[in-house]
């Protein structure tokens, strides 16, 4: 089992966009990997077709109630089990505070009472909260999509500081990957941000694949679809099959 966490300081990066199609990717490989949507927007649940209408029937309910996560797991039309989001998740920080027993309670599920049969895929909003710490001292990897812009390179670095700064706690350097989403090699700006990117942060630690700008992954999303379904062959399938792929090489799946 490997949990991956999603996550930019900045929104509009793909993150919700990298969570839909790992998990749609690694489904298709044949495992079974669990969906756990942390952003209050709740943007992940909403394309998979899952709307809760009171919080209690998302993951709000694991935090405020201790609920066990298999308790608000919905199977979605595409057979992808996910714990979906709320808009009420937004108020967790000022009901739950980031108390060590807070910010680990993800974890000890995760890893003690409640270990999924396969891959979990967490999709995080672009605060540092109490949601994205539960994600970040969750997660095995922490994913971090980096759209070709320089806010977005800005939005990277901070994220590093940020994990740089916990490496205390954890005793240990957290593992993480920046992967460059569209990119588009016809774009001075683009060749920029992945210069920049490359002296700003370790190179072993940005992901080799470039998720390309392509319409057909951009258009998805709006028709509650992974690029799998609406685009197999499209330049978002094929760069989302090969990040999986670089992830399996690199250890973080199987």
């Amino acid at each position: 089992m490997a949990t991956i966490a999603v996550f930019n300081q900045k929104g509009g990066v793909g993150k919700t966009t990298t969570a839909l199609n790992l998990l749609a990717g690694i489904a298709l490989g044949g495992a079974r990997p669990l969906g756990l949507d942390l952003d209050p927007q709740a943007h992940l649940s909403h394309v998979f077709g899952v709307q809760p209408r009171v919080a209690d029937d998302s993951i709000y309910s694991f935090f405020v109630r201790q609920r066990p996560l298999a308790d608000v797991v919905v199977i979605t039309r595409s057979g992808v089990p996910i714990c979906p989001a709320h808009l009420e998740l937004a108020k967790l920080d000022s009901m739950l505070g980031k108390g060590v027993n807070i910010v680990t309670r993800l974890r000890s599920a995760l890893h003690v009472t409640e270990p999924p049969d396969g891959p979990v895929v967490i999709d995080c909003g672009p605060l540092i909260n109490v949601l994205s710490l539960n994600a970040v001292f969750a997660c095995d990897l922490l994913l971090v999509p980096v759209s070709a812009d320089y806010l977005a390179l800005q939005g990277a670095k901070a994220v590093d500081r940020a994990l740089d700064a916990l490496e205390p706690v954890f005793k240990r350097r957290l593992p993480r990957r920046y992967v460059l989403t569209r990119y588009d090699n016809r774009r001075r700006m683009s060749s920029d941000v992945a210069s920049q990117l490359t002296e700003a942060l370790r190179p072993e630690e940005i992901c080799a694949t470039r998720i390309r700008e392509s319409v057909k992954l951009a258009e998805s999303p709006a028709l509650a679809l992974d690029v799998f379904r609406h685009a197999p062959e499209s330049h978002g399938a094929h760069d989302y099959r090969a990040l999986i792929d670089e992830l399996v090489g690199a250890g973080f799946l199987h």
